[in-house]
């Protein structure tokens, strides 16, 4: 029987005594390609969005001959892989626990590689969260520990099944993973409508892939950055399918994880045999996950466009973090597409806003509007009947 343990760090400030170790899984390094469909996306939902987004296109086309495409687009998160790592060692280290971490990028394994030939981080296992195609939608599974003389080889096998998928080959992979004994498989925030299909579509696709696969997977995510009543539904579909419940912040900006998991291994191999083989897991909430949820999101956003003046060239601002194919299609960031005082004037709004909303007064206002301290006395559900 799978047996998973929930606690919080605001409401029990002893719960990691009697472990040895803090493991820090799903969090993301300026390796990350982070798609800007969701603007389109936006554009679609919001009718006062649309023309500020129709402006943006406009004058990027009519200035610089280039006709805004959406999905060819990509930002990456402001942490470079070591800073990343620091961020989330120093965490653990806080609660006088060891600290592992495993970066899981969005379909590449740059910087666990970087990291290797730093001797701090030389033991981080080499992990992605790997964005499977399934049905109309696509789900989002974090691969943990590959083994390093065949990672590549693995990455090349899951890019293959990206462009090309198909159910059975998808299940054939997820088996060979599985028999891979030191890997450790999680489905990541698995109830998030990635593609706004509709709620009843997105459950019947997860539960008809678990029906599938749930034999492969090896825990379900608890999301750091998702809301209280997505992680008890979560909660509530690892009890219907008797799986393991399990930490991922999901961290893109410079807040460390949110939750963490507690384990007494000394390794993360070790870690990974105690989940897999033991069933057992055991979730620390950080005081960060007890924040208002919209009051975090804005403060990832301002995260994304800060400018971050000690951080290596390339990784300080905004327009040198977002990335768009020129006139020839080739991808760059917008810091050479549009050169100092050319930023559409729509861009520089919409940034403006953003960061307006972070100022401190508003922010606090926003803070205290957003409030959910009842949700709280309930957490996941552990008492909610």
């Amino acid at each position: 029987m799978a047996h998973s343990t929930i606690s919080y760090l605001w409401r029990d400030k002893k719960a990691p005594e009697g472990f040895r170790s803090g493991v820090s899984l799903h969090s993301h390094t300026n390796q990350s390609q982070e798609t800007l469909d969701f603007l389109a996306n936006l554009g679609n939902q919001y009718p006062l969005i649309r023309p500020l987004l129709s402006r943006l296109e406009q004058r990027s086309e009519r200035m610089h001959g280039v006709r805004v495409n959406y999905a060819a687009s990509y930002w990456t998160p402001p942490m470079t892989p070591k800073l990343a790592f620091d961020l989330e060692t120093r965490q653990i280290e806080k609660l006088d626990l060891a600290p592992m971490v495993s970066i899981s990028d969005h379909d590449n394994i740059k910087a666990p590689m970087l990291l290797r030939t730093v001797p701090s981080a030389r033991q981080i296992p080499v992990s992605v969260e790997w964005s499977a195609p399934y049905g109309e939608q696509s789900f989002h599974l974090g691969v943990h520990n590959l083994p390093s003389a065949r990672a590549t080889e693995w990455m090349a096998t899951l890019e293959e099944y990206t462009a090309n998928p198909s159910d059975a080959r998808l299940t054939e992979i997820l088996r060979a993973l599985h028999e891979e004994p030191n890997v450790l498989v999680i489905f990541n925030h698995p109830l998030w409508d990635l593609y706004l299909i509709g709620k009843e579509r997105h459950e019947f696709l997860v539960n008809e892939f678990l029906l599938k696969n749930g034999n492969y997977m090896h825990a379900l995510e608890l999301n750091g950055l998702r809301h209280w009543d997505e992680n008890r539904a979560v909660r509530r579909l690892a009890e219907k399918w008797n799986m393991l419940l399990i930490s991922g912040g999901d961290r893109h900006g410079v807040e460390p994880n949110a939750n963490i998991n507690l384990t007494n291994a000394t390794s993360f191999t070790e870690f990974v045999h105690e989940v897999r083989r033991e069933k057992k897991s055991d979730v620390l909430f950080m005081p960060q996950y007890a924040e208002p949820w919209k009051h975090r999101i804005l403060q990832s956003t301002l995260d994304a466009i800060r400018h971050y003046p000690d951080f290596p060239q390339g990784s300080r601002t905004w327009d040198e973090r977002v990335y768009h194919p020129d006139a020839q299609g080739v991808v760059r960031p917008l810091s050479e597409l549009w050169p100092s005082g050319s930023v559409p004037r729509a861009m520089s709004w919409m940034i403006g806003m953003v960061q307006m909303m972070g100022l401190g007064l508003v922010s606090g206002s926003l803070r205290m509007a957003w409030s959910e301290s009842h949700q709280l006395r309930l957490a996941l559900g552990e008492h909610d009947g």
